[in-house]
């Protein structure tokens, strides 16, 4: 199996986070690696409730639950646009699948993405294989993989190349910072704005515009996170923004707080 990666990039307060539960993030089989970034793995077994809070990816998730004292259940969530909220208390377990942005679309084929943008949709019919048992019972966490790997296996998705250029062009935003306006972006990559919008709505689920503040925000939230002397200035400008002010309103807006706050309470 392979080993979990510790990238923690948009969960709010990840230090506290993984002191309270156990969080890994397996890879899923080799063939479905063009479709999902990775499974995500939660345990807990808590005291006292506790909030976590994460900054959303521009990524569609499939999410296997179970609460203690509720019935275990699926479901999709899209892309949530502002900061996702979840209470965990008493003992728990959920196994999610993180899909690559632009890359679910294969698995629900007949509908846009952006249909799924802003919505937690419980049992979905697009997935009626589900088996809840399969994915939740397994103690063995190498059981539990194997049975999300099944479940996407018997979706048989079929690539589709609009699919894979969605996904390379969000990848391209993720990486090169000196992608600031999608207006640029889009005569960069040789198609209108109105072209490249259509493609996110249909396969990412939300606009290019978006997905640029979206990965600012999380390099200002780990720089947050990990550096002891943020120089604020310098980010703002390292990230494109005009003056730390725009840094401070979108990262407030976003996360709840001020950056500078926000590392504060962190140390």
């Amino acid at each position: 199996m392979a080993a979990p990666r510790r990238d923690t990039r948009g969960i709010v307060g990840a230090a506290d986070f993984l002191a309270r539960v156990d969080f890994r993030r397996p890879e899923p089989a080799e063939q479905l690696r063009r479709y999902v970034e990775h499974y995500w793995l939660i345990d807990w077994d808590l005291a006292e409730p506790y909030v976590s809070h994460v900054v959303p990816h521009p990524a569609v998730h499939i999410v296997f639950q179970h609460f203690e004292g509720q019935e275990p259940f699926v479901e999709v969530a899209g892309i949530q646009q502002g900061l996702f909220t979840q209470k965990l208390e008493g003992r728990g377990r959920v196994c999610g699948i993180k899909f690559r942005p632009g890359a679910f679309r294969p698995f629900a084929p007949g509908r846009a993405v952006s249909e799924w943008t802003g919505r937690r949709v419980h049992s979905p019919e697009d997935f009626p294989t589900a088996d809840l048992a399969a994915v939740l019972t397994p103690d063995d966490e190498a059981d539990r993989i194997s049975a999300l790997d099944g479940f996407l296996l018997s979706l048989d998705p079929r690539p589709d190349p609009q699919a894979d250029l969605a996904t390379a062009l969000v990848d391209r935003i993720r990486t090169d910072r000196t992608i600031r306006r999608a207006g640029d972006f889009a005569r960069a990559e040789g198609m209108s704005v109105r072209v490249l919008q259509r493609l996110f709505a249909g396969y990412v689920g939300v606009g290019p515009k978006w997905v640029i503040l979206r990965y600012r925000i999380h390099e200002a939230l780990e720089r947050a996170e990990t550096d002891q002397d943020v120089d604020w200035a310098a980010l703002a400008a390292d990230l494109g923004y005009a003056d730390q002010a725009h840094l401070v309103r979108d990262f407030t807006a976003t996360v709840g707080v001020p950056p500078a706050a926000y590392a504060q309470g962190v140390r």
